[in-house]
């Protein structure tokens, strides 16, 4: 996996540059996750997978761990052309 694409993807973490979907939203409510578990896995992880087949831009998923240092959480999110991560999804790994 690139090193460049994870670099991208964590400046616009970094500098507040994301948006997450409502989906994504309602997914960590059901599992208790804040947003702060979402940076963590995505500054503390990595890039395990990507998904070329949405017409609408390469998705990327993201292994990592919430703020306890110990929950497992992916994160799936796409780079738009703006610079922007857009969070798709999130959820715990059971």
């Amino acid at each position: 996996m690139s090193r460049q694409v994870i670099d991208k993807i964590r400046n616009a973490i970094r500098s507040g540059n994301y948006d997450l979907t409502y989906h994504a939203v309602e997914e960590m409510a059901e599992d208790k996750l804040v947003i702060y578990d979402v940076e963590s896995t995505i500054l503390s992880g990595k890039v395990i997978r990507k998904e070329k087949d949405d017409p609408r831009g390469i998705k990327f998923i993201i292994n990592g761990v919430g703020t306890d240092q110990s929950t497992p959480i992916e994160v799936v999110g796409r780079l738009k052309e703006t610079g922007t991560f857009l969070i798709i999804t999130v959820y715990k790994i059971n």
